[in-house]
């Protein structure tokens, strides 16, 4: 008589989350607010297996001490929840201006505060997405599989795992001769608190936004000479876009807008190249009458050559300057095409781009599938806060309504 097959068939999660950020917790609070139950179906991955995980490292890389978008903007679905830890905990000192800005620490501590209470502490699965395959009788359907070999059938997929792809300028690429890896870095990987020996060593920061001047302020504190090189003028506010684009003054008709690449240029316009803070515009103009900072506004580089231990750069204007080093606050790529995830969805399920920017449904679907995207890729439907904390909620709130009501 055969062995009966004890075999389990596969379990169909409601819902996969990929990435562990803020926004990923933002939604997983939206869900369980509303439906605890969920919690057996939610599954949440992720390479490093806990939240935040990469935030806090680049919170911490970059010495970033604190956000830059308000107290109400957080993951807990309270916009009151983070000022009340504050309070509670007499920590409100640690909320920065008239905005509340929150320091990073607070932030941190408020945040693991959110995973306890939404029990999520053993929520999240060490492991990464690395395909998807799409039924092609029907695309709502997918086979996910996972870094550990597993793979999974979820009702729904959600995409919270940002681009993360350096923006390099076409110099860097010509660069032709050997230099030490510490010579030539990307924000992205830049580490400051493993940056020795910079003392009266120059250093060039290329970028006009806010992690050159994080970066900036890192370098003169270790003591070096500081050289900032900015395409524009260099442009300070409180905030990356309008606040208007946090609530219906502007978003209203945004959303009202039928036009794709309309909506992209306003995205464009509104959060203006980058910025930075009016508190760091101050440290950084002290610094430069102390005459431990150079600020070169307008200026492009053209080259950079490796001789002799140092760099020497040539900018577009045809002024020459030399560093020990070059770091490179100059962006990451926001397209789908530098996303590996989904450029193996749109080999099975082509959809309509603007500017490498997906056009999704108003629940971030992308379309004919239940896969959703979080973060600057659902700027077309969001505007140009997307990748923000505040686009974090409005994200949660939209795809935890699509998922509830299916």
């Amino acid at each position: 008589m055969p062995a009966a097959n004890t075999q389990r068939p596969p379990v169909l999660d409601e819902l996969v989350i990929a990435g562990a950020g803020p926004q990923a917790l933002s939604l997983c609070c939206q869900l369980l607010q509303k439906r605890p139950h969920w919690r057996r179906r939610l599954r949440v991955v992720d390479p490093s297996g806990t939240w935040l995980s990469r935030w806090e490292q680049q919170m911490q890389r970059c010495e970033i001490p604190w956000l830059r978008s308000p107290s109400p903007h957080h993951p807990h679905p309270n916009p009151h929840a983070l000022r009340r830890f504050a309070q509670e905990r007499r920590r409100s000192r640690e909320l920065e201006g008239p905005h509340g800005l929150p320091h990073t620490s607070l932030f941190s501590a408020f945040c693991q505060s959110v995973v306890e209470e939404f029990q999520l502490v053993k929520q999240v699965q060490a492991a990464s997405v690395q395909q998807i395959h799409l039924d092609q009788a029907k695309p709502a359907s997918m086979e996910v599989r996972l870094s550990d070999g597993s793979v999974v059938r979820p009702r729904r997929l959600v995409i919270a795992t940002g681009v993360g792809v350096p923006v390099l300028p076409g110099w860097v690429h010509a660069i032709t001769a050997g230099y030490p890896a510490e010579a030539l870095q990307h924000s992205q990987t830049i580490d400051l608190d493993t940056c020795v020996g910079l003392r009266g060593q120059h250093i060039l920061i290329v970028g006009g936004g806010l992690t050159s001047a994080h970066l900036a302020m890192g370098a003169l504190k270790r003591g070096a000479q500081v050289s900032l090189l900015c395409r524009r003028a260099l442009s300070s506010k409180p905030f990356d876009a309008d606040p208007g684009w946090m609530g219906p003054k502007h978003l209203k008709s945004f959303q009202a807008e039928p036009c794709w690449h309309q909506r992209r240029q306003q995205v464009l316009a509104a959060r203006d190249g980058g910025s930075i803070t009016p508190q760091l515009a101050v440290q950084l103009q002290q610094a430069r009458r102390q005459g431990h900072l150079q600020l070169h506004e307008h200026c492009q580089v053209q080259a950079a050559s490796w001789h002799a231990g140092q760099w020497q750069i040539l900018c577009l204007d045809g002024s020459r300057q030399p560093a020990h080093r070059l770091l490179l606050a100059t962006g990451q790529h926001q397209g789908i095409s530098h996303h590996p995830l989904l450029r193996q969805l749109l080999d099975q399920q082509p959809i309509e781009l603007i500017d490498d920017l997906p056009v999704l449904t108003s629940d971030l679907r992308l379309p004919g599938t239940n896969i959703h995207l979080m973060g600057s890729l659902s700027a077309l439907q969001l505007g140009p806060a997307a990748r923000n904390l505040f686009g974090g909620r409005e994200a949660a709130q939209r795809i935890a309504r699509a998922a509830i009501k299916a």
